[in-house]
């Protein structure tokens, strides 16, 4: 089973995201923050990072930094997920190592496409 770690401070978001990919077969865990969200991919080492930006503590950006930069979870996607529109918060997310960038909100069939599309 295919393994997709949300990482979002809200726990709705959590749900909703969790309920879309569940209906369409695939296994969840999530983490509220970066710094969780660093510990869970270490641990579970999933198959694809749903990452929002916004949290308290370590933000999306830096999280997604430091995964790319490990060599345990380097080779994991993150596609950052999150309400942050500015085409210079797109290019920093993509310069920080997440492979795709995606706008809040965001409708069921678009991210179970782009969760298939960019698995490994």
């Amino acid at each position: 089973m295919v393994l997709v770690l949300i990482v979002d401070d809200s726990p709705t978001e959590q749900h909703v995201i969790s309920k879309a990919l569940e209906k369409h077969g695939f296994e969840t865990v999530v983490a509220s923050d970066g710094e969780e969200a660093i510990e869970i991919a270490e641990s579970r080492l999933p198959d694809l990072i749903l990452m929002d930006i916004v949290m308290p503590g370590m933000d999306g950006f830096k999280a997604t930094r430091q995964l790319a930069k490990n060599p345990m979870t380097a080779a994991i996607p993150v596609v950052m997920v999150t309400s942050k529109d500015q085409e210079t918060d797109k290019v920093w997310g993509l310069r920080q190592g997440a492979v795709e960038y995606l706008m809040k909100p965001i409708d069921d069939a678009a991210l179970v496409t782009a969760v298939q599309e960019n698995l490994g």
